[in-house]
């Protein structure tokens, strides 16, 4: 089961990721879209969206960069192993938390509106509720990490990261010894990447695609 969930399982995630947004582009171009609500009802939406994400794309980029970032690197720079651990843990504690005061506004907006609540789909709430218990899983996490800061569990998990991005075919017996709080967690967030391209999560290609996204002026939506 490790071995399938930790070695075989992000391959899985990876394609139903990439080849899933490639076919929902195609075949349901309408549907890519936010779906915003703010002319629905604005309320807190502007204070949840802005904590959501940048939250949420700080702890992408840093689970990005320090999980693929080679050990040797951080060696090579004389930077050890408990210091980038404890740099992770509040980063990761800041932006967690900012991402999670985010997501619990924007679900209590989406849950005491009846109006949102009338157009809200049975993915939106699969995905707001996925994230969520995958932010308390990873907030979780760092309480768990306070215990051994020697930073071995950490190497540990970007060998495992590195090996599958490099495919490796020993990359899961790196997680095998691992707390169950932390697997969970990374089968939380690979699953993250299986709902994405059947979510409105497809939006952030747009993002990311598009060149001038950062320069680009506000996009006014007006009630009238």
């Amino acid at each position: 089961m490790n071995t399938f969930l930790f070695g075989i399982y992000p391959y899985i995630a990876a394609c139903i990721f990439l080849f899933g947004s490639l076919m929902r582009f195609e075949r349901e171009q309408y549907s890519w879209k936010a779906d915003s609500t703010q002319l629905i009802e604005r309320g807190n939406l502007r204070l949840g969206n802005i904590l959501f994400h940048i939250g949420i794309l700080g702890l992408f980029f840093g689970h990005l960069f320090g999980l693929l970032t080679p050990v040797a690197v951080w060696d090579w720079l004389g930077v050890a192993h408990s210091v980038k651990q404890a740099v992770a843990m509040i980063a990761g504690g800041v932006m967690g938390t900012m991402c999670l005061a985010g997501l619990v506004i924007l679900l209590h907006r989406r849950l005491t509106s009846a109006r949102l609540s009338a157009v809200t789909k049975t993915g939106d709430r699969v995905l707001l509720l996925w994230i969520f218990v995958t932010l308390l899983l990873g907030l979780s996490t760092i309480g768990e990490s306070a215990g051994h800061m020697d930073g071995a569990m950490m190497v540990s998990l970007m060998t495992w990261a590195q090996h599958i991005f490099t495919f490796q075919g020993d990359a899961a017996s790196h997680v095998a010894n691992a707390p169950l709080l932390f697997r969970v967690h990374l089968f939380m967030g690979m699953s993250l990447f299986v709902i994405f391209p059947f979510t409105r999560l497809v939006h952030v290609w747009s993002g990311f695609a598009s060149v001038t996204y950062v320069a680009r002026a506000w996009q006014l939506v007006r009630s009238r």
